[in-house]
């Protein structure tokens, strides 16, 4: 009677090589790689997502975070109004120049007292004389003018001015 062999994968016999199912000459198996546990990769991978969470919360949503308390707004004080002057500028021409200066109401008690516009004129005749008519006329430098003026202005007054407005702006 025939015998019957199947094989299985790498060439190894159902039933060994011999009748009756003893196995002949044992061949080693290749090992199969052992399945790596899922567990670790889900722990490394909530890790993340935790972290992150957590720097975003502490980082955007967090109300008041990584935000600096905002100074408190000076309260507007005397307003030192200047009379229109005239200023040389460029090319015999002239700019007839009137100002308002808002100060804070910290201006008196930091010793300035009875506050003298003559800084300020000082201050503008510094500034605009000797500019031509096109440096002080055009909307956009007017503006960076104003700015400028301001910011020399604070200088001279020890940071107690809000504003400057224009009075009078005239040019020749």
């Amino acid at each position: 009677m025939p015998i019957e062999q199947r094989v299985i994968g790498g060439g190894q016999k159902i039933g060994g090589g011999k009748i009756g199912g003893a196995p002949a000459t044992e061949q080693p198996a290749e090992e199969t790689p052992k399945k790596k546990s899922k567990k670790l990769l889900l722990i490394i991978v909530a890790l993340v997502v935790v972290i992150g969470a957590a720097a975003a919360y502490f980082l955007v949503l967090k109300p008041g975070g990584g935000e600096a308390a905002a100074e408190p707004e000076p309260e507007p004080g005397e307003i030192l109004t200047v009379e229109p002057i005239s200023l040389n500028l460029a090319d015999g021409h002239y700019l007839r120049l009137g100002f308002a200066v808002q100060m804070s109401a910290d201006a008196a008690a930091d010793g300035h007292g009875e506050l003298d516009s003559s800084k300020a004129v000082d201050t503008a005749i510094a500034l605009f004389s000797g500019k031509s008519v096109g440096e002080v006329s055009g909307g956009d430098s007017r503006i960076a003018l104003k700015d400028e003026f301001l910011a020399l202005l604070n200088e001279a007054y020890h940071d107690d001015v809000l504003e400057v407005n224009y009075t009078n702006y005239v040019t020749q």
